[in-house]
Protein backbone atom coordinates (compact mmCIF):
# COMPACT_ATOMS: atom_id res chain seq x y z
CA UNK A 1 0.00 0.00 0.00
CA UNK A 2 1.34 3.42 -0.94
CA UNK A 3 2.22 5.66 2.02
CA UNK A 4 -0.29 8.32 0.99
CA UNK A 5 -3.09 5.77 0.64
CA UNK A 6 -2.28 4.36 4.05
CA UNK A 7 -2.38 7.81 5.66
CA UNK A 8 -5.63 8.63 3.91
CA UNK A 9 -7.25 5.51 5.33
CA UNK A 10 -6.05 6.42 8.80
CA UNK A 11 -6.86 10.12 8.86
CA UNK A 12 -9.18 11.02 5.99
CA UNK A 13 -12.57 12.49 6.93
CA UNK A 14 -14.00 12.22 3.43
CA UNK A 15 -17.75 11.69 3.59
CA UNK A 16 -17.95 12.70 7.24
CA UNK A 17 -19.91 15.62 8.65
CA UNK A 18 -18.63 17.74 11.55
CA UNK A 19 -20.40 20.28 13.71
CA UNK A 20 -18.05 22.72 15.47
CA UNK A 21 -19.43 25.13 18.06
CA UNK A 22 -17.34 28.23 18.61
CA UNK A 23 -15.86 27.49 15.22
CA UNK A 24 -15.61 31.06 13.96
CA UNK A 25 -12.67 32.21 16.09
CA UNK A 26 -9.62 31.05 17.99
CA UNK A 27 -9.12 27.35 18.63
CA UNK A 28 -12.55 26.46 17.28
CA UNK A 29 -11.83 28.11 13.95
CA UNK A 30 -8.54 26.25 13.63
CA UNK A 31 -10.28 22.95 14.38
CA UNK A 32 -13.06 23.66 11.89
CA UNK A 33 -10.47 24.44 9.23
CA UNK A 34 -8.47 21.29 9.96
CA UNK A 35 -11.50 19.01 9.79
CA UNK A 36 -12.71 20.63 6.58
CA UNK A 37 -9.30 20.31 4.92
CA UNK A 38 -9.22 16.66 5.98
CA UNK A 39 -12.39 16.13 3.96
CA UNK A 40 -15.32 16.64 6.31
CA UNK A 41 -18.30 18.81 5.55
CA UNK A 42 -18.12 21.28 8.43
CA UNK A 43 -20.96 23.25 9.97
CA UNK A 44 -19.67 26.16 12.04
CA UNK A 45 -21.95 27.24 14.89
CA UNK A 46 -21.32 30.58 16.59
CA UNK A 47 -23.03 33.85 17.38
CA UNK A 48 -21.21 36.53 15.39
CA UNK A 49 -22.41 36.89 11.82
CA UNK A 50 -19.30 38.55 10.38
CA UNK A 51 -16.91 36.01 11.89
CA UNK A 52 -19.09 33.17 10.62
CA UNK A 53 -19.12 34.64 7.12
CA UNK A 54 -15.34 35.08 7.16
CA UNK A 55 -14.71 31.52 8.37
CA UNK A 56 -17.04 29.84 5.89
CA UNK A 57 -15.83 32.09 3.09
CA UNK A 58 -12.22 31.11 3.74
CA UNK A 59 -13.04 27.41 3.76
CA UNK A 60 -15.21 27.41 0.67
CA UNK A 61 -12.58 29.45 -1.18
CA UNK A 62 -10.12 26.67 -0.32
CA UNK A 63 -12.43 24.11 -1.91
CA UNK A 64 -13.86 22.77 1.35
CA UNK A 65 -17.47 22.02 2.19
CA UNK A 66 -18.58 24.45 4.88
CA UNK A 67 -21.80 25.96 6.19
CA UNK A 68 -22.73 28.22 9.08
CA UNK A 69 -25.35 28.53 11.77
CA UNK A 70 -25.75 31.68 13.83
CA UNK A 71 -26.98 30.61 17.26
CA UNK A 72 -27.30 31.54 20.90
CA UNK A 73 -26.07 28.54 22.88
CA UNK A 74 -26.91 30.08 26.24
CA UNK A 75 -30.48 28.72 26.20
CA UNK A 76 -31.86 25.24 25.70
CA UNK A 77 -34.12 26.51 22.94
CA UNK A 78 -31.17 28.11 21.19
CA UNK A 79 -29.10 24.92 21.37
CA UNK A 80 -31.92 22.78 20.04
CA UNK A 81 -32.66 25.19 17.21
CA UNK A 82 -28.97 25.29 16.26
CA UNK A 83 -28.78 21.49 16.21
CA UNK A 84 -31.69 21.16 13.83
CA UNK A 85 -30.51 23.95 11.56
CA UNK A 86 -27.03 22.43 11.42
CA UNK A 87 -28.31 19.13 10.04
CA UNK A 88 -29.88 20.89 7.06
CA UNK A 89 -26.49 21.56 5.46
CA UNK A 90 -24.89 18.12 5.11
CA UNK A 91 -27.03 15.81 7.23
CA UNK A 92 -26.50 14.35 10.70
CA UNK A 93 -23.00 14.94 12.07
CA UNK A 94 -20.51 12.13 12.62
CA UNK A 95 -18.20 14.47 14.54
CA UNK A 96 -19.25 16.89 17.28
CA UNK A 97 -16.74 19.44 18.55
CA UNK A 98 -17.77 21.58 21.52
CA UNK A 99 -15.46 24.60 21.61
CA UNK A 100 -17.90 27.43 22.35
CA UNK A 101 -17.44 28.86 25.80
CA UNK A 102 -17.53 31.91 28.00
CA UNK A 103 -14.76 32.86 30.42
CA UNK A 104 -16.24 34.90 33.27
CA UNK A 105 -13.81 34.80 36.18
CA UNK A 106 -14.86 36.92 39.16
CA UNK A 107 -13.27 35.98 42.49
CA UNK A 108 -15.17 33.18 44.20
CA UNK A 109 -16.56 35.41 46.91
CA UNK A 110 -17.97 37.69 44.20
CA UNK A 111 -19.39 34.90 42.06
CA UNK A 112 -23.08 35.58 41.45
CA UNK A 113 -25.78 33.11 40.57
CA UNK A 114 -26.20 34.89 37.25
CA UNK A 115 -22.55 34.32 36.30
CA UNK A 116 -22.74 30.72 37.51
CA UNK A 117 -25.86 30.03 35.46
CA UNK A 118 -24.51 31.71 32.32
CA UNK A 119 -21.23 29.81 32.55
CA UNK A 120 -22.86 26.42 33.06
CA UNK A 121 -25.38 27.02 30.27
CA UNK A 122 -22.77 27.63 27.56
CA UNK A 123 -19.79 25.64 28.82
CA UNK A 124 -21.56 22.53 30.08
CA UNK A 125 -25.26 22.33 29.28
CA UNK A 126 -24.91 23.10 25.56
CA UNK A 127 -22.35 20.29 25.06
CA UNK A 128 -24.58 17.95 27.06
CA UNK A 129 -27.66 18.77 24.97
CA UNK A 130 -25.79 18.44 21.70
CA UNK A 131 -24.38 15.13 22.83
CA UNK A 132 -27.83 13.87 23.73
CA UNK A 133 -29.13 14.99 20.35
CA UNK A 134 -26.40 13.44 18.22
CA UNK A 135 -24.64 10.76 20.30
CA UNK A 136 -27.33 8.06 20.16
CA UNK A 137 -27.66 8.45 16.38
CA UNK A 138 -23.89 8.14 15.99
CA UNK A 139 -24.05 4.93 18.03
CA UNK A 140 -26.80 3.56 15.81
CA UNK A 141 -24.64 4.22 12.73
CA UNK A 142 -21.60 2.63 14.38
CA UNK A 143 -19.28 5.64 14.13
CA UNK A 144 -18.99 8.90 16.01
CA UNK A 145 -16.47 11.27 17.48
CA UNK A 146 -17.20 13.74 20.29
CA UNK A 147 -14.45 16.22 21.13
CA UNK A 148 -14.71 18.78 23.93
CA UNK A 149 -12.26 21.64 24.38
CA UNK A 150 -11.68 22.13 28.10
CA UNK A 151 -9.03 23.97 30.12
CA UNK A 152 -6.14 23.66 32.52
CA UNK A 153 -8.67 24.72 35.15
CA UNK A 154 -10.41 21.37 34.68
CA UNK A 155 -7.42 19.77 36.42
CA UNK A 156 -6.17 22.37 38.88
CA UNK A 157 -7.41 25.62 40.32
CA UNK A 158 -5.46 28.81 39.67
CA UNK A 159 -6.09 32.35 38.41
CA UNK A 160 -9.58 32.57 39.96
CA UNK A 161 -10.96 29.42 38.35
CA UNK A 162 -14.40 30.01 39.84
CA UNK A 163 -17.39 28.81 37.84
CA UNK A 164 -15.24 28.50 34.71
CA UNK A 165 -13.04 25.84 36.27
CA UNK A 166 -16.05 23.98 37.61
CA UNK A 167 -17.71 23.96 34.18
CA UNK A 168 -14.59 22.65 32.46
CA UNK A 169 -14.02 19.97 35.09
CA UNK A 170 -17.61 18.85 34.66
CA UNK A 171 -17.15 18.83 30.88
CA UNK A 172 -14.30 16.35 31.26
CA UNK A 173 -16.58 14.17 33.39
CA UNK A 174 -19.26 14.46 30.71
CA UNK A 175 -16.78 13.14 28.14
CA UNK A 176 -16.07 10.12 30.31
CA UNK A 177 -19.77 9.43 30.79
CA UNK A 178 -20.37 9.72 27.04
CA UNK A 179 -17.44 7.38 26.41
CA UNK A 180 -18.88 4.83 28.82
CA UNK A 181 -22.30 5.01 27.18
CA UNK A 182 -21.42 5.01 23.49
CA UNK A 183 -17.90 3.71 22.92
CA UNK A 184 -19.11 0.08 22.69
CA UNK A 185 -20.96 1.26 19.57
CA UNK A 186 -18.08 3.01 17.84
CA UNK A 187 -18.45 6.49 19.35
CA UNK A 188 -15.44 7.95 21.13
CA UNK A 189 -15.52 10.96 23.46
CA UNK A 190 -12.37 12.84 24.42
CA UNK A 191 -11.19 16.27 25.46
CA UNK A 192 -8.48 18.60 24.23
CA UNK A 193 -6.87 20.58 27.04
CA UNK A 194 -5.21 23.80 25.88
CA UNK A 195 -2.41 25.65 27.53
CA UNK A 196 -2.52 29.41 27.24
CA UNK A 197 -3.52 30.41 23.72
CA UNK A 198 -4.13 34.11 23.02
CA UNK A 199 -7.67 34.19 21.62
CA UNK A 200 -10.72 36.45 21.91
CA UNK A 201 -11.82 34.33 24.89
CA UNK A 202 -8.92 35.57 27.03
CA UNK A 203 -8.36 39.07 25.70
CA UNK A 204 -7.56 40.45 29.15
CA UNK A 205 -4.45 38.29 29.58
CA UNK A 206 -3.53 38.30 25.91
CA UNK A 207 -3.31 42.10 25.88
CA UNK A 208 -0.71 42.19 28.69
CA UNK A 209 2.84 41.59 27.35
CA UNK A 210 4.21 40.83 30.82
CA UNK A 211 1.56 38.17 31.38
CA UNK A 212 2.23 36.65 27.99
CA UNK A 213 5.93 36.37 28.79
CA UNK A 214 5.25 34.90 32.22
CA UNK A 215 2.85 32.31 30.84
CA UNK A 216 5.25 31.30 28.07
CA UNK A 217 8.00 30.80 30.65
CA UNK A 218 5.84 28.20 32.39
CA UNK A 219 5.83 25.93 29.33
CA UNK A 220 8.51 23.42 28.33
CA UNK A 221 8.54 24.73 24.77
CA UNK A 222 9.13 28.35 25.74
CA UNK A 223 6.11 29.77 23.96
CA UNK A 224 2.38 30.17 24.28
CA UNK A 225 0.05 28.17 22.08
CA UNK A 226 -1.38 28.94 18.68
CA UNK A 227 -4.82 27.90 17.43
CA UNK A 228 -3.11 25.92 14.66
CA UNK A 229 -1.45 23.73 17.29
CA UNK A 230 -4.81 21.96 17.59
CA UNK A 231 -5.16 20.99 13.94
CA UNK A 232 -3.36 17.65 14.05
CA UNK A 233 -4.85 16.51 17.34
CA UNK A 234 -8.37 17.34 16.25
CA UNK A 235 -8.04 15.45 12.98
CA UNK A 236 -6.59 12.47 14.86
CA UNK A 237 -9.44 12.38 17.39
CA UNK A 238 -12.03 12.81 14.62
CA UNK A 239 -10.56 10.12 12.37
CA UNK A 240 -10.56 6.32 12.20
CA UNK A 241 -7.01 6.42 13.64
CA UNK A 242 -8.36 7.16 17.14
CA UNK A 243 -10.88 4.30 17.32
CA UNK A 244 -9.26 2.90 20.51
CA UNK A 245 -8.85 6.28 22.23
CA UNK A 246 -11.81 7.31 24.37
CA UNK A 247 -12.51 8.97 27.69
CA UNK A 248 -9.12 10.68 27.53
CA UNK A 249 -7.80 14.20 28.09
CA UNK A 250 -5.14 15.16 25.54
CA UNK A 251 -3.06 18.12 26.69
CA UNK A 252 -2.06 20.50 23.90
CA UNK A 253 -0.14 22.86 26.15
CA UNK A 254 3.58 22.85 25.36
CA UNK A 255 4.20 21.13 28.67
CA UNK A 256 2.47 23.88 30.68
CA UNK A 257 0.80 21.27 32.89
CA UNK A 258 4.10 19.47 33.51
CA UNK A 259 6.34 22.43 34.32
Amino acid sequence: MAPRTYLDELFSLDGRVALVTGGSSGIGRAIAGALARAGAGVVVVARGESALDATVGELTAAGCRAARVSADLSTRAGVRAAAEEATAAFGEPDILVNCAGINLRPPMNELSEAVWDATMAVNLEAPYLLGQRFGPAMAERGFGRIIHVTSQQAHRAFAASGAYGVSKGALESLARSQAEAWSPYGVTANTLVPGFVPTPLNTRLASDPAQLTALASRTLTGRNGLPTDFAGASVFLASPASAYVTGQSLFIDGGFSRH
